[in-house]
């Protein structure tokens, strides 16, 4: 039997769009967290969302500013943690 000793990875990034994380970046965030191999989640104050889902996303409330962390749980899915913190950086 093999142990994966793959850990998760995570990253701090803060929403830069004066409309918030609203339904359109929250389904370009779910969109690409669906390519990811394992969980991704968005962590907003101790609040898990799945990343996956656009509901779960839009539940967090995240306006111009918020402070999230994406939480990966597959080393190999780093390409979706830097492509779902461009997402929220952005300005639009």
């Amino acid at each position: 039997m093999k142990v994966s000793h793959i850990k998760a990875i995570s990253r701090k990034t803060t929403v830069k769009s004066e409309l918030g994380l609203h339904a359109r970046p929250a389904a370009m965030i779910a969109k690409a967290a669906a390519d990811a191999v394992g969980e991704v989640w968005l962590v907003r104050e101790g609040e898990k969302a799945d990343a996956t889902s656009i509901i779960d996303i839009l539940i967090l409330g995240c306006t111009k500013g918020t402070e999230l962390e994406i939480e990966v749980a597959d080393v190999f899915d780093r390409p979706v943690l830097d492509r779902i913190c461009g997402l929220i950086e952005s300005d639009e």
